[in-house]
Protein backbone atom coordinates (compact mmCIF):
# COMPACT_ATOMS: atom_id res chain seq x y z
CA UNK A 1 0.00 0.00 0.00
CA UNK A 2 1.40 3.16 -1.03
CA UNK A 3 0.63 6.43 0.02
CA UNK A 4 0.57 8.08 -3.14
CA UNK A 5 1.31 6.68 -7.08
CA UNK A 6 2.46 8.98 -9.30
CA UNK A 7 1.33 7.88 -13.05
CA UNK A 8 4.16 9.66 -15.47
CA UNK A 9 8.25 10.51 -14.66
CA UNK A 10 8.26 13.45 -16.61
CA UNK A 11 9.05 17.13 -14.67
CA UNK A 12 6.01 17.32 -12.55
CA UNK A 13 5.86 13.36 -11.76
CA UNK A 14 9.38 12.93 -10.72
CA UNK A 15 9.51 16.32 -8.73
CA UNK A 16 5.99 15.58 -6.96
CA UNK A 17 7.54 11.86 -6.38
CA UNK A 18 10.89 13.65 -4.42
CA UNK A 19 8.72 16.07 -2.62
CA UNK A 20 6.48 13.53 -1.10
CA UNK A 21 9.15 11.08 0.04
CA UNK A 22 10.93 14.18 1.60
CA UNK A 23 7.40 15.03 3.25
CA UNK A 24 7.71 11.03 4.51
CA UNK A 25 5.08 9.49 2.39
CA UNK A 26 5.93 6.03 0.60
CA UNK A 27 5.48 6.75 -3.26
CA UNK A 28 5.50 4.85 -6.37
CA UNK A 29 5.90 6.61 -9.58
CA UNK A 30 5.15 4.39 -12.80
CA UNK A 31 6.48 5.50 -16.46
CA UNK A 32 6.22 3.77 -19.72
CA UNK A 33 9.41 5.10 -21.37
CA UNK A 34 12.37 7.06 -20.13
CA UNK A 35 11.99 8.94 -16.73
CA UNK A 36 12.26 12.79 -17.28
CA UNK A 37 9.19 13.03 -19.76
CA UNK A 38 9.20 14.96 -22.82
CA UNK A 39 11.54 17.74 -21.68
CA UNK A 40 14.22 15.46 -21.10
CA UNK A 41 14.02 13.02 -23.75
CA UNK A 42 12.33 15.04 -26.38
CA UNK A 43 11.84 18.54 -25.59
CA UNK A 44 13.85 21.42 -23.40
CA UNK A 45 16.93 18.91 -23.58
CA UNK A 46 17.69 17.28 -26.81
CA UNK A 47 16.89 21.29 -28.23
CA UNK A 48 18.80 23.08 -25.78
CA UNK A 49 22.22 20.90 -26.89
CA UNK A 50 21.21 21.25 -30.58
CA UNK A 51 21.07 24.89 -30.27
CA UNK A 52 23.98 25.56 -28.46
CA UNK A 53 26.14 23.60 -30.86
CA UNK A 54 24.49 25.24 -33.89
CA UNK A 55 25.27 29.11 -31.73
CA UNK A 56 28.54 28.03 -30.83
CA UNK A 57 28.78 27.55 -34.77
CA UNK A 58 27.20 30.55 -35.73
CA UNK A 59 29.48 32.92 -33.47
CA UNK A 60 32.92 31.61 -34.68
CA UNK A 61 31.57 32.30 -38.08
CA UNK A 62 30.38 35.76 -37.22
CA UNK A 63 32.72 36.88 -34.13
CA UNK A 64 35.84 35.14 -34.53
CA UNK A 65 37.75 37.34 -36.94
CA UNK A 66 36.46 40.61 -34.58
CA UNK A 67 37.84 38.91 -31.65
CA UNK A 68 41.36 38.62 -33.50
CA UNK A 69 40.69 34.36 -33.69
CA UNK A 70 41.60 32.80 -36.91
CA UNK A 71 39.92 29.79 -37.83
CA UNK A 72 40.09 27.94 -40.64
CA UNK A 73 37.70 25.79 -43.02
CA UNK A 74 35.54 25.75 -40.26
CA UNK A 75 32.32 23.10 -40.52
CA UNK A 76 30.21 21.00 -38.22
CA UNK A 77 29.47 17.30 -38.53
CA UNK A 78 25.45 16.57 -37.55
CA UNK A 79 26.31 12.98 -35.93
CA UNK A 80 28.59 14.43 -33.53
CA UNK A 81 26.20 16.98 -32.78
CA UNK A 82 23.66 14.28 -32.32
CA UNK A 83 26.09 12.46 -30.04
CA UNK A 84 26.49 15.54 -27.53
CA UNK A 85 22.31 15.49 -27.63
CA UNK A 86 22.32 11.82 -26.78
CA UNK A 87 24.68 12.34 -23.90
CA UNK A 88 23.18 15.90 -22.48
CA UNK A 89 19.95 13.77 -22.34
CA UNK A 90 21.78 10.54 -21.05
CA UNK A 91 22.92 12.39 -18.11
CA UNK A 92 19.88 14.30 -17.12
CA UNK A 93 18.01 10.91 -17.59
CA UNK A 94 20.07 9.08 -14.83
CA UNK A 95 20.49 12.33 -12.73
CA UNK A 96 16.75 11.53 -12.47
CA UNK A 97 17.23 7.86 -11.64
CA UNK A 98 19.68 8.30 -8.89
CA UNK A 99 17.29 10.71 -7.27
CA UNK A 100 14.70 8.42 -7.45
CA UNK A 101 17.02 5.79 -5.91
CA UNK A 102 18.12 8.45 -2.84
CA UNK A 103 14.61 9.00 -2.33
CA UNK A 104 13.69 5.88 -1.93
CA UNK A 105 10.99 6.29 -4.61
CA UNK A 106 9.64 2.64 -5.90
CA UNK A 107 9.96 3.40 -9.91
CA UNK A 108 7.74 0.86 -12.41
CA UNK A 109 8.78 1.12 -15.68
CA UNK A 110 5.30 -0.19 -17.09
CA UNK A 111 1.98 1.51 -18.36
CA UNK A 112 -0.08 2.50 -15.75
CA UNK A 113 -3.78 1.67 -15.96
CA UNK A 114 -6.10 2.74 -13.74
CA UNK A 115 -8.73 0.59 -12.20
CA UNK A 116 -10.70 2.90 -9.95
CA UNK A 117 -9.15 6.30 -8.02
CA UNK A 118 -7.34 3.79 -5.51
CA UNK A 119 -5.58 1.21 -8.05
CA UNK A 120 -3.12 1.19 -10.84
CA UNK A 121 -2.21 -2.03 -12.72
CA UNK A 122 1.06 -1.84 -14.81
CA UNK A 123 -0.23 -3.11 -17.77
CA UNK A 124 2.82 -5.06 -19.06
CA UNK A 125 3.22 -7.27 -15.61
CA UNK A 126 -0.41 -7.41 -14.63
CA UNK A 127 0.69 -6.14 -11.34
CA UNK A 128 -2.03 -3.94 -8.90
CA UNK A 129 -0.39 -0.96 -7.42
CA UNK A 130 -2.98 0.14 -3.94
CA UNK A 131 -2.40 4.03 -3.01
CA UNK A 132 -4.07 6.12 -1.01
CA UNK A 133 -3.70 9.39 -3.32
CA UNK A 134 -2.96 9.22 -7.09
CA UNK A 135 -1.45 12.20 -8.80
CA UNK A 136 -1.95 12.03 -13.11
CA UNK A 137 1.15 12.89 -14.82
CA UNK A 138 0.68 12.09 -18.04
CA UNK A 139 2.21 14.60 -20.19
CA UNK A 140 1.41 15.73 -23.64
CA UNK A 141 1.85 14.71 -27.44
CA UNK A 142 3.05 16.55 -30.40
CA UNK A 143 -0.46 18.20 -31.98
CA UNK A 144 -0.83 16.29 -35.28
CA UNK A 145 -3.76 16.67 -37.53
CA UNK A 146 -4.89 16.32 -41.28
CA UNK A 147 -3.69 16.57 -43.78
CA UNK A 148 -0.16 16.42 -42.18
CA UNK A 149 -0.92 12.65 -40.36
CA UNK A 150 -1.87 11.43 -43.62
CA UNK A 151 1.13 12.37 -45.56
CA UNK A 152 4.64 9.82 -44.60
CA UNK A 153 7.57 11.35 -43.60
CA UNK A 154 6.08 14.76 -41.85
CA UNK A 155 8.05 15.86 -38.76
CA UNK A 156 6.55 16.30 -35.35
CA UNK A 157 9.00 18.06 -32.63
CA UNK A 158 9.70 14.74 -31.92
CA UNK A 159 11.22 13.48 -35.17
CA UNK A 160 13.45 15.82 -35.21
CA UNK A 161 15.77 14.51 -32.48
CA UNK A 162 16.00 10.99 -35.01
CA UNK A 163 17.70 12.57 -37.96
CA UNK A 164 20.44 10.92 -39.44
CA UNK A 165 21.15 13.81 -42.14
CA UNK A 166 20.47 17.58 -41.93
CA UNK A 167 17.57 18.39 -45.00
CA UNK A 168 18.93 20.84 -47.20
CA UNK A 169 15.68 22.76 -46.96
CA UNK A 170 12.50 22.87 -44.69
CA UNK A 171 8.85 24.31 -43.86
CA UNK A 172 8.24 24.78 -40.36
CA UNK A 173 4.15 24.98 -39.69
CA UNK A 174 4.09 27.26 -36.70
CA UNK A 175 6.35 29.96 -35.24
CA UNK A 176 5.71 29.84 -31.91
CA UNK A 177 8.33 28.93 -29.51
CA UNK A 178 9.09 25.36 -30.74
CA UNK A 179 9.01 26.33 -34.70
CA UNK A 180 11.38 29.55 -33.73
CA UNK A 181 13.84 27.44 -31.77
CA UNK A 182 13.97 24.69 -34.71
CA UNK A 183 14.09 27.72 -37.60
CA UNK A 184 17.03 28.83 -35.53
CA UNK A 185 18.70 25.45 -35.50
CA UNK A 186 18.41 24.86 -39.15
CA UNK A 187 18.84 28.55 -40.42
CA UNK A 188 22.29 28.71 -38.14
CA UNK A 189 23.95 25.52 -40.17
CA UNK A 190 22.61 27.40 -43.45
CA UNK A 191 19.64 25.41 -44.67
CA UNK A 192 17.00 26.62 -46.47
CA UNK A 193 13.91 27.66 -43.90
CA UNK A 194 10.58 28.59 -44.59
CA UNK A 195 8.42 29.51 -41.34
CA UNK A 196 4.45 29.66 -41.89
CA UNK A 197 2.28 31.77 -38.94
CA UNK A 198 -1.31 31.66 -38.78
CA UNK A 199 -1.70 34.43 -36.48
CA UNK A 200 -0.56 38.20 -36.83
CA UNK A 201 3.27 37.64 -36.00
CA UNK A 202 5.66 35.24 -34.86
CA UNK A 203 5.63 34.20 -31.33
CA UNK A 204 2.04 35.12 -30.81
CA UNK A 205 2.00 35.19 -27.44
CA UNK A 206 4.95 37.80 -27.03
CA UNK A 207 4.23 41.44 -27.17
CA UNK A 208 4.47 42.52 -31.16
CA UNK A 209 7.96 44.47 -30.18
CA UNK A 210 9.50 41.34 -29.55
CA UNK A 211 8.22 38.79 -32.43
CA UNK A 212 9.61 41.61 -34.86
CA UNK A 213 12.92 41.83 -33.08
CA UNK A 214 13.01 37.87 -33.45
CA UNK A 215 11.59 38.03 -36.87
CA UNK A 216 14.61 40.28 -37.92
CA UNK A 217 17.12 38.37 -36.69
CA UNK A 218 15.42 35.33 -38.18
CA UNK A 219 15.21 37.28 -41.43
CA UNK A 220 19.20 37.65 -40.92
CA UNK A 221 19.71 34.78 -40.91
CA UNK A 222 18.04 33.70 -44.08
CA UNK A 223 14.71 32.53 -43.09
CA UNK A 224 11.49 32.95 -44.69
CA UNK A 225 8.75 34.34 -42.08
CA UNK A 226 5.38 34.18 -43.88
CA UNK A 227 2.91 35.72 -41.08
CA UNK A 228 -1.09 36.05 -41.53
CA UNK A 229 -1.02 32.89 -43.33
CA UNK A 230 -3.07 29.32 -43.13
CA UNK A 231 -1.80 26.10 -44.98
CA UNK A 232 -4.39 24.91 -46.78
CA UNK A 233 -2.63 21.18 -48.03
CA UNK A 234 0.46 19.45 -48.54
CA UNK A 235 1.15 16.61 -50.76
CA UNK A 236 3.93 14.17 -50.21
CA UNK A 237 6.75 15.60 -52.04
CA UNK A 238 6.68 18.35 -49.32
CA UNK A 239 4.55 20.90 -51.33
CA UNK A 240 3.32 23.17 -48.88
CA UNK A 241 -0.04 25.65 -50.35
CA UNK A 242 -0.89 28.34 -48.32
CA UNK A 243 -3.01 31.13 -48.27
CA UNK A 244 -1.14 34.77 -47.32
CA UNK A 245 -2.91 38.17 -47.84
CA UNK A 246 -1.38 38.61 -51.04
CA UNK A 247 -2.40 35.47 -52.27
CA UNK A 248 -1.91 31.52 -52.59
CA UNK A 249 1.90 30.70 -52.54
CA UNK A 250 3.67 27.50 -52.58
CA UNK A 251 6.38 26.36 -50.64
CA UNK A 252 8.53 23.04 -51.40
CA UNK A 253 11.59 21.95 -49.18
CA UNK A 254 13.04 18.60 -48.60
CA UNK A 255 11.00 18.14 -45.16
CA UNK A 256 7.71 19.77 -43.60
CA UNK A 257 8.08 20.28 -39.46
CA UNK A 258 4.51 20.61 -37.82
CA UNK A 259 5.10 22.70 -34.94
CA UNK A 260 1.86 24.24 -33.92
CA UNK A 261 1.88 22.97 -29.97
CA UNK A 262 1.10 19.70 -28.16
CA UNK A 263 -1.84 18.47 -26.90
CA UNK A 264 -2.61 16.79 -23.41
CA UNK A 265 -2.42 12.97 -22.97
CA UNK A 266 -6.00 12.21 -21.67
CA UNK A 267 -5.90 7.87 -22.22
CA UNK A 268 -9.46 6.40 -21.72
CA UNK A 269 -8.57 4.91 -18.40
CA UNK A 270 -8.02 8.47 -16.73
CA UNK A 271 -11.57 9.60 -18.65
CA UNK A 272 -13.39 6.49 -16.92
CA UNK A 273 -12.19 8.03 -13.80
CA UNK A 274 -15.12 10.31 -14.16
CA UNK A 275 -12.34 13.75 -13.48
CA UNK A 276 -13.56 16.86 -14.91
CA UNK A 277 -12.07 17.37 -18.18
CA UNK A 278 -12.30 20.62 -19.99
CA UNK A 279 -9.90 19.99 -22.96
CA UNK A 280 -7.51 19.05 -20.12
CA UNK A 281 -8.09 18.07 -16.64
CA UNK A 282 -9.42 20.52 -14.28
CA UNK A 283 -8.40 21.27 -10.98
CA UNK A 284 -8.40 23.90 -8.28
CA UNK A 285 -5.17 25.82 -7.28
CA UNK A 286 -4.05 23.11 -5.04
CA UNK A 287 -3.91 20.71 -8.28
CA UNK A 288 -6.74 18.66 -7.03
CA UNK A 289 -9.06 17.54 -9.37
CA UNK A 290 -13.37 16.76 -8.58
CA UNK A 291 -12.50 13.64 -7.08
CA UNK A 292 -11.09 14.18 -3.68
CA UNK A 293 -7.73 11.87 -3.28
CA UNK A 294 -6.81 12.79 -7.47
CA UNK A 295 -4.41 15.60 -8.57
CA UNK A 296 -2.98 16.47 -11.45
CA UNK A 297 -0.16 18.31 -12.81
CA UNK A 298 1.55 19.51 -15.90
CA UNK A 299 0.27 19.16 -19.30
CA UNK A 300 -2.13 17.24 -18.67
CA UNK A 301 -4.04 19.81 -17.47
CA UNK A 302 -3.13 21.60 -20.76
CA UNK A 303 -2.90 25.05 -19.15
CA UNK A 304 0.61 26.39 -19.35
CA UNK A 305 2.93 23.47 -20.69
CA UNK A 306 6.06 24.44 -19.44
CA UNK A 307 8.36 21.65 -17.34
CA UNK A 308 9.15 24.19 -14.77
CA UNK A 309 5.05 25.15 -14.62
CA UNK A 310 4.89 21.29 -14.10
CA UNK A 311 7.35 20.95 -11.44
CA UNK A 312 6.04 23.43 -9.22
CA UNK A 313 2.71 22.20 -9.81
CA UNK A 314 3.99 19.47 -8.47
CA UNK A 315 5.73 20.50 -5.24
CA UNK A 316 1.59 22.36 -4.37
CA UNK A 317 0.52 18.96 -4.65
CA UNK A 318 2.88 16.89 -2.93
CA UNK A 319 2.44 19.60 0.01
CA UNK A 320 -1.31 19.53 -0.30
CA UNK A 321 -1.40 15.61 -0.01
CA UNK A 322 0.84 15.77 3.02
CA UNK A 323 -2.14 18.08 4.52
CA UNK A 324 0.24 21.34 3.99
CA UNK A 325 -1.71 24.26 2.34
CA UNK A 326 -0.03 25.43 -0.61
CA UNK A 327 -1.62 26.59 -3.95
CA UNK A 328 -0.76 27.84 -6.95
CA UNK A 329 0.23 31.54 -8.42
CA UNK A 330 0.52 31.86 -11.81
CA UNK A 331 0.86 35.48 -12.38
CA UNK A 332 4.65 35.39 -12.77
CA UNK A 333 5.64 32.26 -14.76
CA UNK A 334 8.86 32.50 -16.78
CA UNK A 335 8.38 31.94 -20.48
CA UNK A 336 11.74 31.12 -22.12
CA UNK A 337 12.55 31.18 -25.76
CA UNK A 338 16.08 29.74 -26.46
CA UNK A 339 16.21 31.79 -30.47
CA UNK A 340 19.26 34.10 -30.57
CA UNK A 341 18.93 36.26 -29.15
CA UNK A 342 16.76 34.59 -26.58
CA UNK A 343 13.81 35.82 -25.63
CA UNK A 344 12.34 35.73 -21.88
CA UNK A 345 8.91 37.44 -20.57
CA UNK A 346 7.04 37.01 -17.34
CA UNK A 347 3.58 39.01 -15.98
CA UNK A 348 1.06 40.60 -18.06
CA UNK A 349 1.82 41.62 -21.39
CA UNK A 350 1.87 45.43 -23.04
CA UNK A 351 -0.81 43.94 -25.59
CA UNK A 352 -3.26 43.00 -22.96
CA UNK A 353 -3.24 46.45 -20.92
CA UNK A 354 -4.64 49.75 -21.11
CA UNK A 355 -1.88 51.99 -22.47
CA UNK A 356 -3.30 54.93 -20.57
CA UNK A 357 -3.49 53.25 -17.19
CA UNK A 358 0.97 51.95 -17.97
CA UNK A 359 3.90 52.99 -17.91
CA UNK A 360 6.69 51.38 -20.24
CA UNK A 361 10.41 51.41 -20.03
CA UNK A 362 13.12 50.18 -22.74
CA UNK A 363 16.47 50.27 -23.19
CA UNK A 364 18.45 48.27 -25.92
CA UNK A 365 21.35 45.51 -25.49
CA UNK A 366 23.58 48.25 -28.40
CA UNK A 367 23.46 50.87 -25.59
CA UNK A 368 25.12 47.85 -23.32
CA UNK A 369 29.13 48.30 -22.40
CA UNK A 370 29.00 44.00 -21.77
CA UNK A 371 27.13 43.62 -24.76
CA UNK A 372 29.64 45.85 -27.18
CA UNK A 373 32.50 43.42 -25.34
CA UNK A 374 30.16 40.18 -27.37
CA UNK A 375 29.59 41.86 -30.19
CA UNK A 376 25.96 41.58 -29.50
CA UNK A 377 23.69 44.45 -30.72
CA UNK A 378 20.03 43.21 -31.42
CA UNK A 379 17.45 42.65 -28.26
CA UNK A 380 16.02 45.43 -25.45
CA UNK A 381 14.90 45.07 -22.14
CA UNK A 382 11.01 46.32 -20.98
CA UNK A 383 9.28 46.72 -18.18
CA UNK A 384 5.64 47.64 -17.87
CA UNK A 385 4.29 49.40 -14.70
CA UNK A 386 1.17 50.75 -13.48
CA UNK A 387 0.73 53.96 -13.81
CA UNK A 388 -0.48 54.87 -10.13
CA UNK A 389 1.43 52.25 -8.10
CA UNK A 390 4.75 52.37 -10.18
CA UNK A 391 4.25 48.77 -9.22
CA UNK A 392 5.98 45.99 -11.77
CA UNK A 393 3.33 44.39 -13.97
CA UNK A 394 5.26 42.57 -16.66
CA UNK A 395 8.55 42.61 -17.87
CA UNK A 396 10.46 41.08 -20.81
CA UNK A 397 13.90 40.80 -22.26
CA UNK A 398 15.26 40.15 -25.66
CA UNK A 399 19.25 39.39 -25.67
CA UNK A 400 22.13 37.17 -25.31
CA UNK A 401 21.15 35.40 -21.65
CA UNK A 402 17.57 36.37 -21.72
CA UNK A 403 16.87 33.03 -20.42
CA UNK A 404 18.67 33.83 -17.56
CA UNK A 405 18.43 37.30 -16.50
CA UNK A 406 14.38 36.97 -16.22
CA UNK A 407 14.04 36.13 -12.83
CA UNK A 408 15.14 39.75 -12.11
CA UNK A 409 11.47 40.34 -13.54
CA UNK A 410 9.82 37.16 -12.13
CA UNK A 411 10.79 38.21 -8.72
CA UNK A 412 9.41 41.84 -9.07
CA UNK A 413 5.96 40.89 -10.53
CA UNK A 414 5.40 38.11 -8.09
CA UNK A 415 6.48 40.24 -5.22
CA UNK A 416 4.81 43.61 -6.52
CA UNK A 417 7.86 45.64 -6.51
CA UNK A 418 7.93 48.99 -7.62
CA UNK A 419 9.99 50.57 -10.50
CA UNK A 420 12.04 52.66 -8.17
CA UNK A 421 12.73 49.63 -5.76
CA UNK A 422 14.67 47.89 -8.44
CA UNK A 423 16.23 51.23 -9.89
CA UNK A 424 17.55 51.78 -6.80
CA UNK A 425 18.99 48.46 -6.53
CA UNK A 426 23.06 48.55 -7.59
CA UNK A 427 23.44 46.00 -11.02
CA UNK A 428 26.90 45.22 -11.47
CA UNK A 429 29.06 46.67 -14.57
CA UNK A 430 30.23 45.76 -16.46
CA UNK A 431 26.86 43.46 -17.21
CA UNK A 432 23.90 42.21 -19.52
CA UNK A 433 21.64 42.74 -16.44
CA UNK A 434 22.35 46.69 -16.80
CA UNK A 435 20.13 46.17 -19.61
CA UNK A 436 17.20 45.73 -17.48
CA UNK A 437 18.63 48.61 -14.97
CA UNK A 438 17.97 50.87 -17.93
CA UNK A 439 14.56 49.70 -18.82
CA UNK A 440 13.77 50.24 -15.40
CA UNK A 441 15.09 53.84 -15.19
CA UNK A 442 13.61 54.40 -18.33
CA UNK A 443 10.08 53.55 -16.80
CA UNK A 444 10.82 56.63 -14.30
CA UNK A 445 12.05 58.87 -16.77
CA UNK A 446 15.69 59.13 -15.50
CA UNK A 447 17.34 56.45 -18.21
CA UNK A 448 20.91 57.46 -18.09
CA UNK A 449 22.73 55.63 -20.88
CA UNK A 450 20.34 56.42 -23.83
Amino acid sequence: MYDVIVIGGGPGGYVAAIRLSQLGKKVALIEKNHLGGTCTNVGCIPTKALLTASHLYTDIISKSKKFGIKVENISYELSDMMKHMNKSVTMSRKGIEYLMKKNNIDVYNGTGIIEDNTHVKIKETSEILEGEYLILAHGSVPSIFPPFNEIEGIWTSDDVFKMSELPDSIVIIGGGVIGVEFATFFASLGKEVHVVELADHILPFEDEDIALEIKKSLVKKGVKVYEKTKVKDVNESYVVIAESENGEIELSANRVLLAVGRRPNIPEDVKNLGVKIERGIVTDNTMKTNIDNIYAIGDIRAKIMLAHVAMFEGIVAAHNIAGEKLEMDYNAVPSIIFSNPEVASTGLKEKDLDPDKIIVGKFPVSANGRARTMEEREGFAKVIADKETKKVLGFAVVSPSATDMIMEGVLAVKHGLTVEEISNSIHPHPTLTETILGAFEDAEGLALHI
